[in-house]
């Protein structure tokens, strides 16, 4: 089955690096993470790739909100229940996990702005959107 809607006019960009188009993608979001430094989300991934291939997931990328202690984790695989048994196998359960089906990008004509900060600088040779 495949998951991806058809495209229409806006560019369909793939969510991660996986190769497979009939893989769901998910988000997952982990809470209570106040404080935890790179290093130990770095380690806390590290629990996630070591486990994931039994259950036949993929974990593509984390996020760290150390402020708010929130984690967003990216993986590919068979079923949300895959993803939250690689989660509970590494320490760090969660409930919230999130397919995510569609995917829709930006349409090729819209110029994407270069971020400095926190402004948009809009390159000079491409007109800016009115």
């Amino acid at each position: 089955m495949n998951r991806r809607a058809p495209q229409a006019e806006a560019e369909v960009i793939r969510i991660g690096d996986c190769e497979e188009p009939d893989v769901a993608k998910f988000m997952d979001v982990h809470n209570g993470f106040v404080g935890v430094t790179e290093p130990q989300l770095r380690e806390a991934r590290e629990r996630d790739l070591a486990a994931e291939t039994v259950e036949g997931v993929h974990f593509e990328h984390a996020w760290l909100d150390p402020e708010s202690g929130t984690v967003f984790c990216l993986s590919s695989g068979p079923s949300k229940e895959a993803v939250r048994r690689v989660h509970d196998q590494a320490g760090h359960p969660t409930q919230e996990i999130y397919e995510l089906a569609v995917e829709v990008g930006r349409p090729p004509s819209v110029a994407q702005p270069h971020r400095a900060g926190a402004a948009v600088n809009w390159p000079e040779s491409e007109e800016q959107p009115q």
